[in-house]
């Protein structure tokens, strides 16, 4: 009898320990698809900007004209991430990445076989609608599989940073040796290629969705989950535009400021933004080890006082205090979606974060006209004093969360909550 109750626990340990190495080997498999999702989803959007130049040459339009037509596309980008966080909850997320690999592939292809300007901007429009999928999607996916939120979300937004990068260079390349068509053609067919893939590779989520809890992982009242939400649109409307004015300005500060010819300027600007992804995966860690609010407030703090210094700076000193900028302000976007996911239930998550990336990518069109007003008013000394009153509010906005978040944890029981 003890012999057979031995070999009876030994046989279930043994089959829990394969479901478990199945489990995890399923939860590396997405979180790798979702890393090569985030990267391409920045890279093809940002083919067309640099394609727009040969477009200028082969259609004997002006550049302005023409950049025009792409304007849909980062509206729709920014606008179409309500929709997809909604339906991902509702019908599911797996899914939604097939449609996010698949019609982005499928709208590149589109682009390229464009008879007429027209036709290229309903392609590129319908590129942003697809686009739009991956980051209320991916995010919620991306904390629905890791074990290690912190270094996981830290690593996805270095990929994420990654197809930045390398979308110009890139794309440029593809056009010289392939035609602009063909700028399009090869990423459709990468996306098309990865949408069949992950479909082969990543098993459907039809289960799981049905046990997603209802409850978030720190209970609040309505009063207080009100007042927090209100805050992170806050958050988002301020953050956004500082992400989005330092990423547009970040070239032109340093040519502006140093006098280096404009292969120094690209590759001083790709070093500092290498460097914000390192510190990426550097507040990753950290926010395993401590909680999220606090490190967000940290980090905010952080990011005012270097764009503090940068307004001051000037050599050597500049680039110190871009890079020490960029670091913190990705960084914060790591924290907040960590934040984000404390508070928020996992059944409703992607609609949360639709909302959040909706407002972030939308006020990427007021940065850019931000910057065009003030710098031919007064440079960019007042473009960067802007700058900070904007780091300001996101300041108060974060402080505001941490104190809300402090009151909500107090009386609990001191412990470190998982990342």
């Amino acid at each position: 009898m003890t012999s057979s109750s031995t070999d009876h626990g030994v046989a279930v340990g043994a089959g829990d320990g394969a479901d478990c190495s199945t489990d995890r080997q399923h939860r590396q498999r997405a979180i790798g698809f979702l890393n090569g999702a985030h990267a391409l989803d920045h890279f093809v959007i940002l083919i067309y900007p640099t394609v727009v130049i040969e477009l200028a040459t082969v259609y004997g339009r002006s550049y302005s004209e023409l950049i025009a037509l792409g304007s849909a596309s980062f509206t729709a980008f920014g606008l179409f991430s309500l929709p997809a966080g909604w339906l991902a909850d509702r019908w599911s997320r797996r899914n939604m990445m097939v449609a996010f690999y698949l019609g982005s592939g499928l709208s590149l292809v589109a682009a390229a076989f464009s008879p007429s300007l027209t036709v290229l901007a309903a392609a590129l429009f319908a590129l942003g609608v697809f686009g739009a999928i991956y980051h209320p999607v991916g995010t919620a996916l991306l904390l629905e599989n890791a074990t290690q939120r912190g270094r996981t979300l830290a690593f996805n937004a270095v990929c994420g940073n990654l197809g930045v990068a390398l979308a110009a260079g890139i794309t440029a390349a593809l056009t010289a040796t392939l035609s602009w068509r063909g700028a399009f053609l090869l990423p459709g067919i990468v996306c098309i290629a990865g949408g069949l893939a992950y479909v082969r590779f990543v098993g459907n989520d039809a289960r799981r969705a049905v046990a997603r809890d209802v409850s978030p992982e720190v209970a609040m009242s309505r009063p207080l989950a009100v007042t927090i939400f209100t805050l992170f649109v806050v958050v988002a409307l301020t953050g956004g535009l500082v992400v989005n004015t330092i990423t547009l300005a970040l070239p032109k500060i340093i040519d502006e400021r140093s006098g280096l010819s404009l292969v120094m300027v690209g590759g001083l600007t790709t070093a500092v933004v290498l460097f914000g992804a390192l510190a990426q995966l550097a507040v990753g860690r950290m926010a395993e080890q401590m909680r999220p609010h606090v490190l967000f407030a940290l980090v905010a703090a952080m990011q005012l006082a270097g764009i503090v210094w940068v307004t001051y700076a000037t050599g050597t000193a500049l680039f110190v205090a871009l890079a020490f900028t960029v670091g913190a302000t990705l960084s914060q976007i790591t924290v907040n979606d960590l934040v984000i996911a404390r508070y928020t239930a996992d059944a409703w998550r992607g609609r949360v974060y639709a909302v959040r990336y909706a407002l972030t990518f939308m006020v990427s069109g007021i940065s850019a006209s931000m910057i065009a007003v003030m710098h031919g008013r007064g440079g960019f000394d007042l473009v960067l004093e802007a700058l900070v009153a904007i780091a300001v509010a996101f300041l108060a906005a974060v402080l505001a969360i941490a104190l809300v978040a402090h009151g909500v944890d107090k009386g609990r029981a001191p412990q470190l909550v998982p990342a």
